[in-house]
């Protein structure tokens, strides 16, 4: 089964949601798109800035050393309480092998502190760096923060959802969920950008970017 498959299926489970739930998500989600921020963030021929962040493990991850032993593949999620999320981490760790064998690495950004890195790369069962983001720094600079309206806030919370603690501070911010492949010469070569966090890459597109890079 496909990624796209997955998650439509989450899609229609969640359309069972109670329907005001329903609608502060969809309305969020709406307001997300109209605001332009796909379009704003790094696309392709764009070159990614260097960063260095924590992996699961605490151990340091510089962007600069990974990319100059060839291609490096970015993932950026919500969180581990994401879902949608979880299924594409296991979708791309399905992918790793492949990866690998195309002289790639695979890491993977969230704004959760380590712990929750550590938790979502368990849960996960992934094999690849799971870099912690605090503050969403890095984000920021591919241009794909926004801070969660106060209603979708407050709809969080009664799914005992606490940003906050997970994330290790208040500001209530989220990266959109994005996939970038990036040449060794560190300018991206495919990148898939979407407001709406029920859409992803399918990692065989990744596969087929990395295969047309080769």
């Amino acid at each position: 089964m496909t990624l796209d498959e997955q998650l439509q299926q989450l899609r229609t489970r969640a359309a069972a949601l109670p329907e005001d739930r329903r609608l502060v998500m969809e309305a969020a989600t709406r307001e997300l798109e109209a605001s332009g921020i796909a379009g704003r963030a790094l696309k392709v021929g764009d070159t990614v800035p260097d960063f260095e962040l924590p992996n699961q493990s605490g151990e340091p991850v510089r962007f600069a050393d990974l990319v100059r032993q060839g291609p490096v593949v970015i993932n950026f999620y919500r969180g581990g309480w994401c879902p949608y999320c979880n299924l594409e981490m296991r979708a791309l760790q399905q992918k790793l092998p492949e990866i690998v064998d195309l002289g790639a690495r695979l890491i993977a950004v969230s704004p959760e502190l380590p712990d929750s890195a550590i938790s979502t790369a368990e849960k996960n069962a992934i094999s690849f760096d799971v870099l912690s983001d605090v503050g969403n720094r890095v984000a920021s600079a591919f241009g794909l923060v926004f801070t969660l309206p106060p209603a979708l806030q407050a709809l969080y919370k009664t799914f005992g959802l606490d940003l906050a603690a997970s994330n290790g501070d208040d500001s209530m911010t989220l990266p959109i969920p994005a996939t970038y492949v990036v040449g060794a010469d560190r300018r991206v070569i495919h990148a898939h950008v979407d407001a709406d966090y029920t859409r992803r890459m399918e990692p065989a597109q990744v596969i087929d970017a990395l295969r047309r890079r080769a």
